[in-house]
């Protein structure tokens, strides 16, 4: 059975931004960063040459979750936590398609974490967008899973006591072959991030800094603002030293305890700095524990490894069953193994 009708395939060369945006009213808080995510989606869809009907946006409970009704292709708004769950069994049945996750910090690393990362360990084919506000704007302003330490809401008025997850340490624990972070009005570091995420044959994990004006607003100023951006953000380039700053003056090195340390590059010497691996596994850890205010914030792809897909492994498994199939069909493999008689 399909999951979706047969359908006239467009020419995939011939698409553009406008193919992909419906005809529904984007109904999201004025200034939210969700409008510049739709529209770096948007802009990168066409671009990766897949007929529009090859996509499928799956999506949970909480304001990102209205993108399916945003993107003209197939999709789902499904239950709270279990987006990853139901686009798994999308991929396996249909591994063709290009199947996408959107959902929040709530969302995933709540009710869902255990959905999330079971889906990074299996490495599904599946490009997961992580819309991280660090506040639970759909049900007005409660402190998240990834809200700071002593974070005032309606929820934790005196502060939250929790710690926070660290959304990209997380993928990385749960062995996701692809991990990389944008930042929501970065349009061209986003749009970047989106096409590698999508060429990835495996589980792709992107989490996305995304302002809430409401609920949280300027949680991210210091990496939005161009008069501090510079200072606080660490673009992540595969084979390339960590610098950053103003002409990129510091950098990241390690000291005698093998821990993390700022440097002045003209005086440390840029032969000492740390070089970015994205196949480092060790070395993808270690960056995604630099954390704002202490160190700049990393940007751009932490891990980039390649290994069979859930769905590859699965239909190898499938094909090598049928292959094993006596004439019969199902009856005959049913009573072909162990079978007993209840009296």
């Amino acid at each position: 059975m399909s999951i979706y009708p047969k359908v006239t395939h467009t020419d995939a060369s011939k698409l553009g931004r406008k193919d992909f945006q419906t005809d529904q009213d984007v109904r999201w808080c004025p200034g939210c960063g969700d409008y510049a995510i739709l529209a770096a989606v948007h802009k990168a869809l066409p671009e990766l040459g897949i007929p529009r009907e090859n996509f499928v946006f799956v999506s949970g409970i909480g304001c990102s979750s209205r993108f399916p009704y945003y993107t003209q292709t197939f999709g789902m708004h499904s239950i709270h936590g279990r987006a990853p769950a139901i686009a798994t069994g999308i991929k396996t049945l249909r591994p063709e398609l290009s199947v996408w996750v959107v959902t929040g910090d709530g969302d995933a690393l709540s009710i869902g974490g255990n959905h999330l990362i079971h889906t990074l360990r299996r490495n599904v084919d599946l490009k997961i967008l992580m819309f991280n506000n660090r506040i639970y704007g759909l049900t007005k302003g409660q402190y998240s899973p990834t809200s700071e330490q002593g974070k005032k809401t309606k929820s934790s008025p005196l502060g939250s006591v929790d710690y926070p997850f660290n959304p990209i340490s997380l993928a990385l624990g749960a062995e996701a072959s692809f991990v990389a972070r944008s930042v929501d009005v970065d349009s061209k570091h986003l749009g970047e991030t989106l096409s590698r995420a999508a060429a990835h044959k495996g589980s792709a994990f992107v989490e996305i800094y995304q302002n809430c004006n409401i609920f949280n607003d300027g949680a991210f100023d210091y990496l939005t603002d161009r008069a501090t951006k510079i200072d606080h953000e660490l673009r992540l380039e595969h084979g390339k030293p960590m610098r950053f700053g103003p002409g990129g003056a510091k950098g990241i090195a390690l000291d005698t305890r093998m821990q993390p340390m700022v440097v002045d590059v003209a005086t440390f010497g840029e032969d000492r700095l740390l070089i970015h691996d994205e196949t480092n596994d060790a070395l993808s850890f270690f960056v995604s524990r630099l954390v704002h205010p202490n160190f700049p914030t990393p940007v751009g792809v932490f891990r980039a490894v390649e290994r069979p897909s859930f769905d590859e492994l699965m239909q190898a498994q499938v094909d090598k069953a049928k292959a094993k199939v006596k004439p019969g069909g199902v009856q005959a493999l049913l009573d072909g193994g162990e079978t007993w008689t209840v009296t």
